[in-house]
């Protein structure tokens, strides 16, 4: 049952913080180095995984939760509401398992329209019933008047881990690197209902449960060793913390990466780089080399992957290191994110 609670009391806020909206890349890493990690010290959080996998009764479990602050709340293609479940449905699909459960936080602000609030938690039912997961328990909470930007979202997720579990420490080099389709849509649509911007051409975030492509992967026998959701940072980010976290080098092909016309035209308009521009229903998998025509007819037979493919190698050299190769066979480094793009898209 959700239980309703009505307060009065302001958020907690952080206000020796100077970060931008959604700081990600070294700004987030400082964070969780600094302040997160040594006070919560346990294995689960020096994976740097999208959910901690965890045994319990015999069976293996993961457990992940995510904070959704997107403005606005409605935009192309979705909303607030089934970002926050598609979301964390999506993170406990990364660590290579079944969605089964979540949890639903609101914080909602003073004066937010009834209407709106019913639209976003209609989206979340929908979302929840397409994802196959149950919203079993949640709070709200309301705040002042210019405390809460409309509403905000907490979702946590449980899942069951049914094959191996996917993490960035299985990654090796001579594995491949495969994305599920174009990039830059998510973040692309949120900016087209931003501050007036506006783009020549039709352009709907591609936010979307993505259990259904990992599970056809799994069904074929695919030996996944990594896989990581294209959220905030992009593609680029998480490339570079997954090479990182395992110690390799990753190689890919610029040629190989699609990106819509509109979204390529807006993401040079605007001087940002597709590669990271926030998607939230894209991943990449790191897989076995031996399998990657298995995987990439598994992923197409999946609308939500249908766009699916190889785009480089993992290689032993200059570990933890992204490099590009264009049409001309020259390379340039794919860094961390030093900023945030396109703030508040998650």
């Amino acid at each position: 049952m959700l239980d309703v609670r009505i307060s009065a009391a302001p958020a907690v806020s952080l206000d020796c913080i100077s970060l931008a909206h959604g700081a990600g890349g070294r700004a987030s890493q400082q964070l969780l180095d600094t302040v997160f990690r040594p006070a919560f010290a346990r294995r689960t959080l020096d994976l740097t995984h999208d959910g901690a996998v965890v045994d319990a009764a015999g069976a293996r479990f993961a457990f992940t939760t995510d904070g959704y602050v997107v403005g606005p709340l409605f935009f192309p293609g979705g909303t607030l509401g089934d970002l926050a479940v598609n979301g964390t449905v999506n993170n406990l699909a990364m660590c290579g398992a079944r969605p089964l459960w979540l949890s639903a936080a609101f914080v909602l602000e003073e004066g937010l329209p009834m209407g709106d609030l019913r639209a976003i938690v209609t989206a979340m039912r929908d979302a929840a019933r397409e994802a196959g997961v149950a919203i079993v328990t949640g709070d709200t909470k309301v705040v002042e008047r210019g405390k809460g930007d409309g509403m905000f979202i907490t979702t946590a997720g449980v899942g069951v881990v049914e094959h191996t579990a996917a993490a960035p420490e299985r990654v090796r080099p001579g594995d491949a690197v495969i994305v599920s389709g174009d990039l830059g849509a998510h973040g692309i649509a949120v900016m087209s209902v931003r501050d007036g911007v506006g783009f020549d051409g039709a352009v709907k975030s591609d936010t979307a449960p993505l259990w259904p492509a990992v599970k056809a992967l799994y069904d074929v026998g695919v030996d996944v060793r990594c896989m990581r959701d294209l959220t905030r940072g992009g593609l680029a980010s998480a490339l570079n913390e997954i090479a990182t976290t395992a110690r390799v080098s990753i190689v890919i092909d610029e040629a190989e990466l699609e990106t819509a016309t509109v979204v390529r035209a807006a993401c040079e308009l605007l001087g940002l780089d597709p590669l990271y521009v926030a998607n939230e229903g894209r991943f990449v998998a790191f897989v076995a080399p031996a399998d990657v025509s298995k995987a990439l007819d598994a992923l197409r037979s999946v609308d939500v992957s249908r766009g699916a493919a190889f785009i480089g190698v993992v290689e032993h050299a200059h570990r933890g290191l992204v490099t590009l190769r264009n049409h001309l066979g020259e390379s340039r480094v794919v860094d961390v994110l030093t900023g945030e793009q396109v703030p508040r898209i998650c």
